[in-house]
């Protein structure tokens, strides 16, 4: 199934969506109707009618995203307006629910990201369980050379996944950050040749979409762990074990295992 929408495409094969940032012109920095194409593509990825089991994230052209479409921004301060501009009202009425949409994805999302992956962009790629990047992209978090903060989540995600003094140096120095680097500081997962990554970013979705059901428990126990003390997390994981034991794919790869063959999950 292929769905085209304005300045997104989304793709289904089988049981992997892929979801492309479609504004290359643009290094398909987020736009409103960008914005409002990604609300739709989720609804299609949502609906259990279409049997999606796996998501990949890309940019389409040279880049992943560039960020929010600053060339569309106004910065007079409400100079033009009779209230005063809230540069914060477009991250709470649709940045927010589309993030938390993601967060809360029924299932594992690959980040593929090619060429220049910044601002709130960076936050949807590290929205991914598993992000690869191809050897020409980097990260940027470049706010403070428009005189903004890191949003999308950058500052809750940036010092949980590479420690507080990078998460500085990301921030507050706003200077690229090479896709080698980022793998060593732990940020992303892989970093594959410019002309391998999708593929690699496919067999990554295609391997997670043959997976059971607890794999949206586990995505969802990790995005709890990280603010929960030790005797919550310790319950957390007894309730979603309660959950992941009385479903049909734990009868079926506790057969596989005992008759020695590869289990055929059915995600539920």
């Amino acid at each position: 199934m292929n769905f085209e929408y304005d300045l997104l495409k989304l793709d289904i094969e089988n049981t992997v969506a892929t979801l492309t940032f479609n504004d290359p012109d643009a290094l398909n920095a987020m736009s409103a109707s960008m914005l409002a194409s990604m609300d739709l593509a989720l609804d299609e990825i949502e609906n259990p009618d279409n049997g999606v089991r796996a998501l990949v994230v890309t940019g389409a052209g040279r880049g992943f995203c560039a960020g929010a479409n600053v060339a569309r921004m106004d910065g007079d301060g409400g100079a033009k307006s009779n209230r005063p501009h809230d540069a914060g009202e477009g991250l709470e009425k649709v940045y927010h629910p589309l993030l938390r949409r993601f967060r809360n994805l029924h299932c594992p999302i690959v980040s593929a990201v090619n060429g220049p992956c910044a601002g709130v962009g960076m936050s949807f790629a590290l929205m991914g369980d598993m992000v690869v990047a191809n050897e020409s992209a980097f990260f940027l978090q470049a706010f403070r050379r428009i005189g903004l903060v890191p949003d999308g989540g950058a500052t809750y995600l940036l010092p949980r996944l590479v420690g507080m003094a990078r998460a500085r140096e990301l921030t507050i120095m706003g200077e690229r950050l090479p896709a080698k680097t980022a793998l060593e500081w732990g940020l992303i997962n892989r970093v594959v040749a410019d002309d391998k990554l999708l593929d690699e970013a496919n067999a990554l979705a295609d391997e997670l979409s043959k997976g059971p059901h607890s794999l949206k428990l586990i995505r969802n126990l990790l995005w709890e762990s990280v603010d929960a003390k030790y005797e919550e997390q310790l319950n957390n994981e007894r309730q979603a074990q309660r959950t992941a034991g009385r479903t049909e794919d734990f009868k079926e790869g506790v057969t596989a295992f005992n008759e020695k063959r590869e289990a055929s999950f059915k995600g539920d």
